[in-house]
């Protein structure tokens, strides 16, 4: 059956983030861009804080029951982490807020193969003064889909007189290349989830923006747990590629399956039909 072309842009993308409560900058005391983003998560941080300072107390005394007490704690430790991983996912694809008026930070993640093709396609359809400034990321190797990625931007510059707020571009280690052997890989994953994670610290975007690229998988999940945490609520966005028509990629698969994706677009709708929380957007090429 022929892909039948999007008439539509995709939805309008909001994203959930939330500015710092006056009680949570108050009675955390942590720096400012580390912050819960919002009120919601005061509970979540205040009762960290206090198990975390019941276990040390109990461990530094001497009495008797100090284990017993430590093992309640930890036990609720757990059970309050539990719990906010399941709020986490509950909410995942709402729209908790208003559109924010400002500008929301974008991470666009890159990918060879086509990858890069389409999401450049999907960017056209996005209004570019609401996703600034804009973070572009690709595997270390593949220096041609950062440089169609500048060819935008530097459209972009033209068509608005000089306006645009610049992108940037950065790379980020694979976890496995072409052809590597299995055993190897586990050091280059290694390497490749703690620079991911570095490049979420320095980034935390509100936005992220994939469509299939492996690259993808490690800075969504280091997003999600971000959420988890109280760190940055990041809004993530996740568009199939057009090449998939009966199953979804394994990245696709992993932020499906696990709940990642706050919104999940396919382009055929056969897999709307097999993948039921998926959103059938037509072609997008």
């Amino acid at each position: 059956m022929p892909c039948e072309r999007s008439k539509f842009p995709l939805p309008p993308i909001c994203s959930s983030h939330r500015a710092p409560s006056t009680t949570s900058r108050s009675l955390l005391a942590l720096p400012r861009r580390l912050l819960p983003p919002g009120a919601c998560y005061t509970w979540f941080s205040l009762s960290l804080h206090f198990i975390a300072y019941s276990y040390m107390s109990a461990m530094e005394s001497k009495d008797e029951n100090c284990f017993f007490i430590s093992m309640v704690i930890s036990i609720g430790l757990i059970f309050i982490a539990i719990v906010r991983v399941i709020y986490v996912i509950y909410q995942t694809g709402k729209p908790l807020r208003p559109k924010s008026p400002k500008p929301m930070s974008t991470l666009i993640v890159l990918g060879s193969g086509g990858h890069t093709a389409e999401m450049i396609n999907v960017l056209s359809t996005l209004q570019k003064d609401r996703f600034m400034p804009r973070f572009y990321i690709a595997a270390a190797t593949d220096n041609m889909s950062l440089q169609k990625a500048r060819v935008l931007e530097d459209s972009l510059v033209d068509t608005n007189g000089g306006k645009v707020i610049p992108a940037k571009f950065m790379q980020i280690y694979r976890s496995r290349e072409v052809g590597q052997s299995y055993i190897t890989s586990i050091g280059t994953t290694l390497i490749a989830i703690a620079h991911a994670l570095w490049l979420m610290i320095k980034i935390r975007p509100q936005v992220i923006l994939c469509n299939g690229p492996g690259t993808c998988v490690p800075l969504c999940v280091i997003a999600f747990l971000f959420k988890v945490i109280g760190i940055r609520w990041s809004s993530i966005f996740y568009v199939e590629s057009i090449a998939r028509v009966k199953r979804l990629s394994l990245s696709g698969l992993l932020l499906y399956k696990l709940h990642i994706a706050d919104q999940f677009y396919v382009q055929w709708p056969q897999l709307q039909r097999k993948y039921p929380r998926a959103l059938y957007v037509g072609c997008l090429m």
